[in-house]
């Protein structure tokens, strides 16, 4: 969830300071005044989650001054400037240096709140683009995005990690929807290109001579610089690699040829085929796929990954839940039983769906959970349940954790609450803690 965006008001006469920012605070803005630029300053930061408004003509630093010291702190930060009947050529050239808009006095409030929208909009869209960059370059911020401790999940994890620490070529296969690109992300951060550029192109979105100049160059006035260029030194990640054509294929092989070993870029390709008829090895050239496919991760489907469908699950729903300002639906032993049975083709993309339409008709008060899963399904021969037989064993055990998992969020980590809604005694508890790995500590 996104912080409530700050309005920074800077003028060096008090009436408008206050004028402004009355005006901005019946608006819904939370807001600051500064009588100087200088004030100002000792405040701002790049990650400054605001905006400002700042007049132009002040004693000391002027607001054009202050505009340029913040636009060296931070160029995206949205500035509006406010300047009197006859300045505009001033404020042109401000819109010039970098300033998100002007307002002439006397200005119209609601022509000002009007642009405070839409500043705060674009500057919660970039502070939210950059933790996301953050997160995704932080190996063990990522690699906690991998929910589940199942045996399939722990040795994917383990690859990951021992892959990432390789220079070479790596070829990620796997079903639709199981997080493949996710891994990519997960490969790059734990790597030691994690600082470098990470370049993410779907194949399949672009036609062929799109694909071309977007990939290799040359590329048109309007479009960014080819892939290959633009991940120079660090990750180039190709989804959809079987959408090349030969002759993209044939350019792709010399390019990395090109780049000598260890290779000046680390290519990552993702093959989305799972068919018995065409695979990923049948639709590149031979030197290509081996060359790609030197390390090679096969992303288990959810149908396989047992108990980790229901702390998914769990998850998932308290996400939404905190979305949605709502309880998150509680699952019941058939519900648990019902979840870890389906046989999931969407993987977890599908779970995903699944979860948010559970929160938002447990919000309505209405739906069941097994309907979900009847009517997820878009083809009437699938079963919503698999066939192949589960020991009734694993599915008490898949249960009791989700429940004492559930509890123990809901109490905060409180033992004697979870003692008493589960009626189990402490040393019950304790023991069935420790079997399903679950520490107090995370609770609290």
């Amino acid at each position: 969830m996104s912080k409530a965006m700050k309005i920074a008001i800077v003028d060096d006469e008090k009436d408008m300071r206050q004028s402004i920012s009355q005006w901005l605070a019946l608006s819904g803005f939370d807001t600051e005044t500064f009588a100087s630029a200088e004030d100002a300053l000792k405040t701002m930061t790049a990650d400054y989650p605001g905006i400002i408004v700042s007049d132009i003509k002040m004693p000391g630093m002027d607001g054009m001054q202050f505009l340029r010291k913040m636009k060296g702190i931070d160029s995206s930060l949205p500035v509006i400037m406010i300047t009197g009947h006859g300045d505009v050529p001033m404020a042109v050239e401000a819109m010039r240096i970098g300033a998100y808009d002007f307002l002439e006095k006397p200005f119209n409030p609601d022509r000002m709140t009007e642009l405070a929208k839409k500043a705060t909009n674009a500057r919660r869209l970039t502070l939210d683009a950059r933790a996301l960059r953050r997160e995704l370059s932080d190996g063990s911020a990522i690699m906690k995005k991998l929910i589940g401790a199942s045996p399939a999940m722990e040795r994917l994890k383990e690859d990951i990690l021992d892959l990432g620490q390789s220079d070479g070529h790596v070829l990620i296969e796997g079903e639709t929807g199981t997080g493949k690109t996710l891994i990519a992300h997960a490969l790059h951060a734990v790597s030691a290109r994690a600082n470098k550029k990470f370049v993410l192109l779907a194949c399949a979105a672009y036609d062929e001579d799109s694909l071309t100049r977007r990939l290799f160059g040359p590329v048109r006035e309007d479009e960014p610089i080819p892939a290959m260029e633009e991940a120079r030194g660090g990750t180039l990640v190709l989804e959809d690699i079987e959408a090349l054509s030969p002759a993209q294929q044939a350019r792709l092989m010399t390019a990395i040829n090109e780049q000598g070993t260890p290779s000046e870029t680390r290519i990552i390709a993702i093959c989305n085929l799972q068919e018995q008829d065409r695979t990923c090895e049948s639709s590149l050239r031979p030197d290509l796929f081996y060359r790609l496919a030197a390390l090679r991760i096969t992303v288990p489907p959810l149908r396989a990954r047992g108990e980790d469908i229901l702390t998914l699950f769990t998850s998932l729903t308290e996400q939404f839940s905190e979305e949605y300002g709502c309880d998150a639906p509680q699952v019941n032993a058939q519900e648990a039983a019902q979840l870890l049975q389906a046989p999931w083709p969407g993987n977890v993309r599908q779970l995903i769906n699944v979860a948010e339409r559970a929160v938002l008709q447990s919000r309505r008060g209405s739906g069941t959970i097994t309907s979900l899963l009847m009517n997820d399904s878009d083809d009437t021969s699938r079963p919503a349940m698999t066939t192949e037989g589960k020991p009734l064993k694993e599915f008490v055990e898949a249960f009791e954790r989700m429940l004492i998992d559930n509890t123990m969020r809901r109490h905060k980590g409180s033992i004697v609450s979870v003692m008493d809604e589960l009626c189990l005694p402490r040393r019950t508890l304790n023991e069935k803690m420790a079997k399903y790995g679950l520490q107090r500590a995370d609770y609290l």
